[in-house]
């Protein structure tokens, strides 16, 4: 199948519930995508290289108290884990942390990794650029049509990426003090492995609304990049798109409202959405505290972020401080960014905060 353009994807019908197997709009609810259960855990992928022209792959991984991947590396693609529920005690190479819901893990080429989960129902999220990672995968025969792992786990070894090199496991750390004050807090300067507690990184003020970097395209290798919104219930922003990069939405809590080539879908807690570059599209916020997590691929429209919000300490907002005219100067002022403004707010379910 050729790649859709831009004017093409302009116009698509957002898909639900499958994986498309091309590189258009798509939205899956929580659960939903290919599924997979090996070494006691369910992979459900979301994302394949077919479904996102090359770009990324992606799948939420949900496990027991101890399932387990093998120390190992792979060449070639930059990988962001992310924990949605539980706690995981992952190691880079010697280093090893234990992380809990909201805190993340950035795994560049060829730096060793793996993880142990530590509470039942332990998940997150695995974003890989480029694509392929979930290639052995999708071609064992591991699928299953279920929704959760199974009760009894089985004795079959997690599939690893092709290429991939595998070690044991390291030791445990002496004690837990390491974990405790080590609590890292800032991006970087380059494409490093590094771990990022919740609520932390580069953080920019919106009106009720606070994002913080979770990556850069400097720890990407321009890959893509990464940013957390935490924020009020507000309604939409004018409806857009973009010619030369995806976004990806991810409700981590919450109510995200979604606007998708003329078409309204809500997102709560699991679902995702799927905007490649071409999808007219917008968003609101439905309830207070929400999260959602963007991915953007690649980095380019990084400096939106920047020239449209305001610096800021705060790891959550400060309700009614920030002037919403700093959004739409910030736009005006750089006309170099990847944005086509298509028309005002939409007036669908999400027109008000109390939609």
């Amino acid at each position: 199948m050729t790649t859709p353009t831009v004017a093409d994807v302009n116009g698509m019908r957002l898909a639900h519930g499958a994986l498309p197997g091309a590189a258009v709009p798509y939205h899956l609810a929580s659960g939903e995508g290919l599924r997979f259960e090996t070494a006691g855990q369910l992979w459900t992928v979301i994302a394949r290289t077919q479904d996102t022209g090359g770009a990324f792959d992606a799948a939420y991984v949900t496990g027991p108290r101890g399932a387990e991947s093998p120390l190992h590396a792979v060449p070639d693609v930059h990988r962001t884990f992310a924990v949605l529920n539980g706690q995981i005690r992952i190691w880079l190479g010697d280093r090893s942390r234990v992380l809990g819901r909201g805190d993340a893990v950035q795994v560049p080429p060829g730096t060793p990794f793996g993880y142990r989960m530590l509470s039942e129902l332990s998940r997150m999220l695995m974003y890989s650029a480029p694509g392929g990672a979930l290639d052995a995968l999708l071609a064992s025969d591991a699928g299953t049509r279920s929704f959760i792992y199974s009760a009894r786990r089985g004795d079959d070894a997690l599939i690893l990426p092709e290429g991939a090199s595998r070690e044991p496991l390291p030791a445990v750390p002496h004690a837990d003090a390491d974990d405790a004050a080590a609590w890292e807090d800032a991006l970087p300067a380059g494409e490093e492995p590094y771990v990022l507690r919740g609520l932390e990184g580069d953080h920019r003020a919106w009106p009720d609304a606070v994002n913080s970097y979770v990556s850069r395209g400097r720890n990407t290798g321009g890959r893509y990049f990464a940013v957390h919104t935490l924020a009020a219930p507000q309604p939409y922003i004018i409806q857009h798109f973009h010619r030369l990069h995806t976004e990806n939405f991810f409700c981590l809590s919450g109510r995200v409202w979604l606007w998708v080539n003329g078409e309204e879908v809500l997102l709560t807690e699991g679902d995702f959405v799927h905007a490649p570059a071409g999808t007219i599209h917008s968003f609101a916020i439905g309830a207070h505290h929400t999260r959602m997590l963007g991915i953007l691929s690649s980095d380019v429209f990084e400096p939106f972020f920047d020239v449209t919000s305001e610096h800021t300490a705060d790891r959550v907002y400060t309700e009614g401080l920030v002037n919403p005219s700093v959004i739409m100067g910030g736009i005006q002022g750089a006309p170099d960014l990847d944005l086509q403004v298509v028309g005002p707010p939409p007036q669908g379910t999400a027109h008000s905060p109390q939609g």
